[in-house]
């Protein structure tokens, strides 16, 4: 076969093949899964940080190194003429002498400190991903600051609680009541800052937490394991439990309302009730009140708490909220009794006027911010807006789209009648509902030599430590070593225990 011949018949059986052609298979096709196929796994990276990281008092308060020894001490003159000696003098006669207040304050300093780890096989998988080590360390920080800022607010090492006062119990009608039995047993626990959110679910380091009554524990004595194997005991955070109180008359469309009075350095409440040695835990509530109206549903039982103080521990400084709560403190510390804030029907509210002309009458001073719950503060707005504040919203209009509204106001900063400065309304992440946070940051004009009002003093910032290695593990620690120094606490103060 020649060349020309090859040539032609190549031809005909292309034009064959165009006229008769077969269906064309192609060797591969898109997967129908993703999970099946010739396929890339598209993975965005790094991972996605969804949590969030709020500090708001670890971020204002001035930080002061150089601290010694194992106390921080430090000591305010409070009063220069105790019992107000009068200044008038007969002739050729000398004065009367004045007498000094002082208060001695000290603090042990504490390390805190949180620690994290990374295996050496979570290292070669996360490779062309993410640097795990190194987030293993940013994520300890981080930690370690939001743990810090719990112990700014509430820590507790010196405030015991003591005994829970008993609870008074009133039965009452309610058409949805539905308590089984004719007598109810009521015990109440209270609860410190840490504690209550360690039930109710603090969602700060992460999202999504909340209170489950049916799974809810009240923390008593912790015994922590340690990085190091070592272990750790320390209060929980929770005062001793109260006595029972006993009420009868119970039947179906009844409900029982139970109150305590506020127990200073306590922020919430855990209710338990039931059957006589067979109380339940029921519910937790930020005010010293709470309206039964069903079974306890809870699985804790009041009869597993020891009959014990756990308010303080060993292992934290005292916080803003304690330093406060102090009896001797000379703070502003007031117990609204389970009521709600009240009108004092000129846009503004009752018990702020109130903790204003304490501030002024005693020591002439205005704080600067109120903190907040983020639901107190939606109720703070519908109380001011809706008794005679809604003349006072200005509302800004576009003149290029006046059928533009929009709806919603909310409450940013609240005027001292007294002595006309303005006070920031600001959100705490970590404050309970029914607790108000009066902070100052500015000196009264007659107090001298106070560099800060309130500081962390530290004998060492933060600091890293990677862990010699013990096994196929790198180990990491995060700490810092300080005291909150609360120099002159008149000039901050509380309201708690509002319903």
């Amino acid at each position: 076969m020649n060349v020309n011949q090859l040539t032609q018949e190549t031809i005909e059986l292309m034009k064959s093949a165009q006229a008769n052609g077969e269906p064309l298979n192609k060797g591969y096709t898109q997967p129908t899964s993703p999970t099946t196929g010739l396929q890339i796994y598209d993975l965005s990276a790094p991972s996605q940080k969804l949590y969030p990281v709020l500090t708001p008092l670890r971020n204002r308060i001035p930080r002061v190194g150089g601290g010694r020894a194992i106390d921080s001490n430090w000591k305010a003159i409070t009063n220069i003429n105790v019992g107000n000696q009068r200044a008038g003098i007969s002739e050729g006669k000398r004065g009367g002498v004045i007498n000094h207040e002082i208060v001695e304050r000290n603090a042990r300093f504490r390390a805190i400190g949180l620690e994290n780890q990374v295996t050496f096989e979570a290292d070669y998988a996360a490779r062309g991903f993410e640097d795990v080590r190194a987030l293993a360390v940013a994520q300890t920080l981080q930690a370690t600051m939001i743990a810090e800022e719990m112990i700014l607010l509430g820590g507790n090492t010196s405030l015991k609680s003591g005994v829970t006062p008993t609870p008074t119990a009133a039965v009452s009608n309610d058409a949805t009541g539905k308590i089984s039995g004719n007598t109810l047993s009521v015990i109440c626990v209270a609860l410190s800052l840490q504690a209550y959110w360690d039930v109710a679910g603090a969602n700060n380091g992460a999202i999504g937490q909340s209170l489950n009554i049916k799974t809810a524990q009240v923390p008593a004595k912790i015994t922590r394991q340690n990085a190091d194997g070592s272990t750790d005991t320390f209060g929980g955070g929770s005062a001793q439990k109260s006595a029972a109180a006993s009420v009868s008359g119970i039947a179906t469309g009844k409900k029982v309302t139970a109150m305590v009075p506020a127990v200073r350095g306590a922020v919430a409440y855990a209710w338990f009730w039931g059957a006589a040695g067979s109380e339940k835990l029921g519910a937790v509530t930020t005010s010293a009140k709470v309206d039964i109206l069903a079974d306890a549903e809870g699985t804790q039982t009041a009869a597993s708490l020891p009959s014990e103080d756990n308010s303080t521990s060993i292992l934290e400084f005292d916080g803003l909220l304690t330093q406060i709560a102090l009896p001797d403190s000379g703070a502003y510390w007031a117990d609204n009794k389970g009521r709600g804030l009240t009108s004092d029907n000129a846009g503004g509210v009752y018990e702020f006027e109130e903790a204003f002309a304490h501030f002024f009458t005693r020591y002439r001073l205005s704080p600067d911010t109120i903190y907040v719950n983020a639901r107190d503060l939606a109720a703070l707005t519908k109380l001011i807006i809706g008794s005679n504040g809604a003349p006072m919203i200005k509302l800004n209009v576009d003149v290029n789209n006046t059928a533009n509204i929009r709806a919603g106001v909310v409450v940013g900063s609240y005027m001292n009648k007294i002595t006309g400065d303005d006070l920031n309304i600001v959100v705490h992440p970590n404050l309970p509902a029914g607790t108000y946070l009066f902070y100052s940051s500015r000196l009264p004009a007659y107090v001298q030599g106070i560099g800060n009002l309130l500081q962390v003093r530290t004998r060492q910032e933060y600091y890293q430590i990677e862990w010699p290695l013990r096994t196929r593990m790198y180990e990491y620690g995060v700490y810092a070593d300080e005291v909150l120094q609360g120099m002159f606490m008149p000039a901050f103060g509380m309201i708690t225990n509002v319903g």
